[in-house]
């Protein structure tokens, strides 16, 4: 039976109850899962051209280094407040098609104005849009997933999205990267507002009323809904108190703590020991890691409904551990590149583990962006604290400490999810 094969080493009480399972309703058509794929596809290449072009674009227009990292801190700051809230909005809007429309001409108007208007008040307010803008498009990405394919088939739906977002990163960062060598810094943001229409026109093509409101925020349908759906399991504060959904975010938090800081460690390694060829291997070590994820998504997705959450989850900190201390021994720098192989791992299953564990957890409240919120938020907060601790490290006792330092950190994380995580997958 079911809790037999739940039973793990966090003990029975850890155990995630698990709702009923969603009447059977018609597959979405091919057209909407297609038009999800793109919009992803798309996107991805929208939301690259605010990575590193922004600092570069902003330093021709002759803005001084203060000015830069203000702008970039405050739509960090932003971004980091605006996870919860953000999730919020998913879930009481009635159209996630709506919202992520809205999101994505926001984010449009930001990449003009950066590019018509590159004053200190348009680009500190563009920042601020484009922070808030994509607060709301994750949670409505995974919500039209969910309400599209139901919990039982959300998994290879992730591993499907997270594919398209890898194609998409790697392809848009090709095109920005020439545009920027071949034109301008400036013509970075005009593509990028070009790439909004096929974004929207993407959007468009996903049909609206294959859509289950009700399923996309992780409530139960209207079919299903009974007098046994009481206030208190629908409630906010009972969500937050959710065991797994807390231990699951803590453990989030930790992975960021010791990945976010790793590429960018390695990053100033590489550039020490061979400053000449430094660009092509960092953009390499880049690229392998999204080749993988774009190759292995969607067989993480089926994996998960097939073995479970927990295998995953714990295959991916271990991955992350030995990839600290793989880059605190390797010395040859071209030996790093294939070092990310184990990056290539992590990033696959986290892409898909975040929002399918999320939806585990939250299915029945009616909050299931608000969940994605609080995991959102416990990201954005070990990538910050990452970087600042990592240099610290570095700098008083070297790069070796730190990397080794970091896949500590991997190590606690890997023995939280073994110890107190519980198996979260439901089966029909």
């Amino acid at each position: 039976m079911n809790d037999d094969r739940q039973r793990r080493s966090a003990g029975e009480s850890n155990i995630v109850p698990q709702p009923p399972a969603p009447s059977e309703r018609p597959k979405p058509s091919i057209e909407s899962q297609r038009g999800l794929d793109w919009f992803i596809f798309f996107l991805a290449d929208v939301q690259t051209g605010f990575g590193p072009f922004i600092a570069v674009y902003l330093t021709t227009q002759k803005w001084t280094q203060v000015e830069i990292g203000f702008v970039l801190s405050i739509g960090g700051i932003i971004g980091l407040l605006g996870q919860m809230p953000g999730g919020a909005v998913v879930d009481a809007a009635r159209s996630e098609r709506l919202v992520a429309g809205l999101a994505v001409a926001t984010i449009g108007c930001a990449a003009l104005a950066y590019a018509l208007w590159p004053i200190f008040p348009v680009v500190t307010a563009a920042a601020v849009l484009h922070a808030l803008a994509s607060c709301v498009l994750g949670p409505a990405i995974a919500a039209i997933s969910l309400g599209l394919v139901g919990p039982l088939a959300i998994g290879e739906r992730l591993g499907r999205n997270a594919r398209f977002a890898s194609l998409g990163n790697g392809s848009a960062a090709a095109l920005m990267g020439a545009c920027g060598y071949l034109l301008s810094s400036q013509s970075v943001f005009f593509v990028t507002f070009l790439l909004t229409i096929p974004t929207l026109l993407a959007l468009t093509r996903i049909r609206g009323q294959e859509i289950n409101v009700a399923q996309a925020h992780g409530a139960l349908s209207e079919d299903r809904a009974t007098t046994a759906t009481d206030k208190e399991a629908t409630s906010v504060l009972h969500l937050l108190r959710q065991r797994p959904l807390l231990i699951f975010a803590g453990g989030v938090l930790l992975f960021q703590l010791a990945n976010a800081a790793m590429l960018p460690l390695m990053a100033g390694v590489v550039t020490t020991r061979s400053a000449q060829w430094a660009p092509v291997l960092i953009a390499a070590c880049i690229i392998v890691p999204q080749a993988i994820v774009a190759l292995t998504s969607p067989s993480v997705g089926r994996k998960a409904q097939a073995w479970g959450r927990r295998p995953l989850l714990l295959m991916a900190f271990g991955a992350l551990a030995i990839r600290g201390l793989l880059f605190a021994v390797v010395r040859d720098p071209y030996l790093l590149v294939l070092v990310q192989v184990f990056d290539g791992i992590t990033a696959a299953v986290l892409a898909v583990m975040v929002p399918l564990i999320v939806a585990d957890v939250a299915y029945g409240s009616g909050h299931f962006n608000l969940a994605q919120g609080v995991v959102g938020t416990a990201t954005g907060i070990g990538a910050s604290l990452s970087t600042v601790l990592a240099g610290y490290i570095s700098d008083t006792f070297g790069s070796s400490i730190a990397f080794t330092g970091l896949a500590g950190i991997a190590a606690l994380g890997l023995t939280v999810i073994w110890l107190f995580m519980p198996e979260t997958r439901r089966t029909g």
